[in-house]
């Protein structure tokens, strides 16, 4: 457990009462870093005033919740109290449902990346509850097909590069 505790990576979710650690492998890290770097690009090429937040630590105790996302964003404000958008990367199972984890949180929209495909989810304010969605609330031209197929891709430069002429239409 020390050794853990000391590691580079280690990160924890925290759902009413239950503590999950887990150490990120490295096509983890590949595949949230590549779709950080491919939305981020596409904010740029597209003007999206896109501001992320990486994995900053959000919780509420009053929920006995809290979260270090892969990736997360707002648009066109800055961070007050949770990102709008979430962004994690399933490569193993996680023992915490992330969705109960954010719903407590008030984060409006959520992206989960497994098997080389995205699923959207938003948050109903009604329930609470997410639903999921097949287009983004926040990047609703955003493909993120397009983004799922260059994510899992180890020459990210070249992946950059051949989304721009994707986007770009040639």
């Amino acid at each position: 457990m020390r050794e853990l505790m000391d590691g580079p990576g280690l990160r924890m979710t925290y759902l009413e009462g239950a503590l999950e650690l887990m150490t990120p492998s490295p096509d983890h890290e590949l595949w949230k870093k590549n779709i950080a770097r491919l939305i981020e690009y596409y904010a740029i090429l597209r003007d999206i005033d896109l501001r992320g937040y990486g994995s900053t630590t959000f919780k509420k105790e009053a929920k006995q919740r809290g979260a270090e996302p892969d990736e997360c964003y707002l648009i066109g404000k800055a961070l007050a109290d949770v990102p709008e958008l979430v962004i994690e990367v399933l490569h193993t199972t996680p023992l915490l449902n992330k969705l109960d984890v954010y719903a407590g949180l008030g984060v409006a929209e959520v992206w989960l990346f497994k098997d080389g495909r995205f699923r959207l989810h938003a948050l109903d304010a009604a329930t609470g509850a997410y639903q999921e969605i097949a287009r983004s609330r926040f990047l609703p031209d955003l493909d993120v097909t397009m983004i799922a197929r260059y994510a899992v891709r180890s020459d990210t430069p070249q992946a950059l590069r051949e989304m721009a002429a994707e986007l770009h239409g040639g």
